[in-house]
């Protein structure tokens, strides 16, 4: 309990992220010399002690079972975890096998089922820590690791010091902890290894350096929190067309900069612009004014019965150019699958009247500037936190992300802060400025440092303007892809086949 309290104060609105390693090597302490089976139900209620807490906004405004389910679901992996750690504290190289099962754990979380949930995973709270940028050298899965490393080290060196002090000699200490993951042997490389990569993260200066452009995000805000954000539907639409006017008239009045590139945010039209004619006609006269490439997040009616969350892409005396659609549709809150079997739990499926259709194409929008041609990547709100969403759009050769978001269905939770501190992380892991607008907040322009700039507050109308740099280049932790993932899931397996072998000879030994 007091571990999965300690993880959750690392994360925003807390953001204590040194609480890290501690929380980890109270879990580490937790599950030493206990069986599989104890670790898999340590492994569960250190989850529920953190899963709770910091997704208690996923209930805000649906009740209780969403929340508690979520929170169970994703406590699970926890419980394979906890079974995994425990079943490898007898290997000398077992700190390392425990990093690694956090890494097996954090994937299989973000990819199942139904495509995964990698939100809250150990490198997301780490944007205000100071060997952040490492993540830019071995990816956020390779930041989870050292983190579990540093935790597991730290335990074992908290294990060998309370038995030094107990005063048990050394012969003792080496029966008993022989092979044990919290040898001293073990720890002190664990430690030294872990030393090691955060300190070389807190001298590594991230690049800023490039090209710039001007550009502007619209948090237009909307007319009341929660789920009926839209049901003024028209006035979510009004509202960012009106911030737009003022930017506008702030650019004749020689107060801002004319912007490159204006973003709008995820729903900020929730009325179609391809079959309203009204609402085609405001984006238009918004544009007119703007005379700037404008970024509009949209739902489409289409393909029926289903709609699309999009973004689209409209020039200057040209219209409408490109549009991206959302590839990763958020299960039981943008589609219901299985809706008949879900629904005798609860109504509350039924809120989603529509399912959202998965986009299949990668989104790098190409949109002229004074300075030559400028490629962009919308990512819609939670695909921030998933890598591949992320990392096709950088190989494509986007300079510059714009994630498009609405956290009005979250209300004054901690959702929309701990989505920015995502994308902080994403600036550093992958080189890239990011624009991170949001319908009500918090919305910030990050530099590829993760500093934030024009940073605004939760349900106000703001606009957000200046310059961020380009970058292309492509950092190492993106072209290591998913081989940190690859590599830590292989380690587990062999090594969990490894004890099963040593297990069914033991057993073999004993008959004879």
């Amino acid at each position: 309990m007091v571990a999965g309290l300690a993880l959750w104060l690392a994360f925003p609105d807390h953001g204590l992220w040194w609480t890290v390693p501690i929380a980890l090597a109270l879990f580490a302490v937790s599950v030493l010399h206990v069986r599989a089976r104890w670790g898999a139900l340590l492994g569960f209620v250190f989850g529920m002690a953190f899963f709770a807490p910091v997704l208690s906004w996923s209930g805000v405004y649906v009740g209780t079972f969403p929340w508690m389910a979520l929170a169970v679901l994703q406590s699970l992996y926890f419980a394979g975890m906890g079974a995994l750690i425990a079943s490898f504290q007898r290997r000398r190289l077992a700190p390392v096998l425990g990093a690694a099962a956090w890494v097996t754990q954090e994937w299989l979380r973000g990819t199942t089922p139904f495509g995964g949930f990698p939100w809250a995973r150990l490198a997301f709270s780490q944007a205000d820590a100071p060997w952040a940028p490492l993540v830019a050298w071995v990816s956020s899965p390779g930041l989870t690791f050292v983190l579990a490393l540093a935790g597991g080290a730290l335990a074992g060196l908290g294990v060998w010091a309370f038995t030094s002090w107990r005063g048990v000699s050394s012969r003792e200490t080496t029966q008993a902890d022989a092979g044990s993951r919290f040898s001293s042997a073990s720890a002190v490389g664990a430690v030294a290894v872990a030393a090691v990569a955060l300190l070389a993260g807190s001298v590594i200066t991230p690049p800023t350096e490039g090209r710039t452009i001007d550009i502007a995000g619209i948090q237009g805000n909307v007319p009341t929190a929660g789920l009926d954000f839209n049901a003024q539907r028209r006035a979510v639409l009004d509202n960012h067309v009106r911030a737009s006017e003022k930017l506008a008239d702030a650019v004749a009045a020689g107060a801002t900069p004319k912007p490159d590139i204006v973003v709008w945010p995820e729903n900020a039209s929730d009325i179609d612009p391809k079959r309203n004619a009204d609402t085609r006609d405001e984006i238009a006269g918004a544009l007119r004014r703007l005379d700037a490439p404008l970024v509009v997040g949209a739902v489409l009616s289409e393909p029926m019965p289903k709609v699309s969350n999009a973004s689209m892409l409209y020039l200057p005396g040209k219209g409408l150019s490109d549009t991206y659609v959302k590839q990763h549709p958020v299960p039981f809150g943008e589609y219901i699958p299985y809706r008949s079997f879900f629904r005798t739990f609860s109504k509350q499926v039924d809120l989603v009247r529509a399912d959202f259709t998965q986009g299949q194409k990668v989104g790098v929008f190409s949109v002229p500037t004074k300075s030559g041609a400028v490629k962009a990547a919308p990512i819609i709100c939670f695909e921030v936190a998933y890598d591949d969403l992320l990392r096709k759009p950088a190989n494509r050769g986007a300079q510059l992300f714009l994630v498009q978001t609405n956290n009005a269905t979250f209300g004054y939770t901690a959702e929309s802060t701990q989505q920015l501190a995502i994308s902080r992380l994403r600036a550093l892991e992958y080189g890239r400025s990011i624009a991170h607008v949001s319908t009500v907040g918090v919305s910030a322009l990050i530099t590829p440092d993760g500093v934030t700039h024009e940073r605004t507050s939760l349900f106000t109308q703001a606009v957000l303007t200046g310059e961020l740099p380009l970058r292309s280049q492509a950092t190492l932790a993106q072209r290591l892809g998913r081989a940190p993932e690859i590599v830590a899931t292989a380690a587990c397996v062999i090594a969990f086949a490894l004890n099963l072998r040593r297990g069914r000879k033991s057993s073999r030994a004993v008959v004879r």
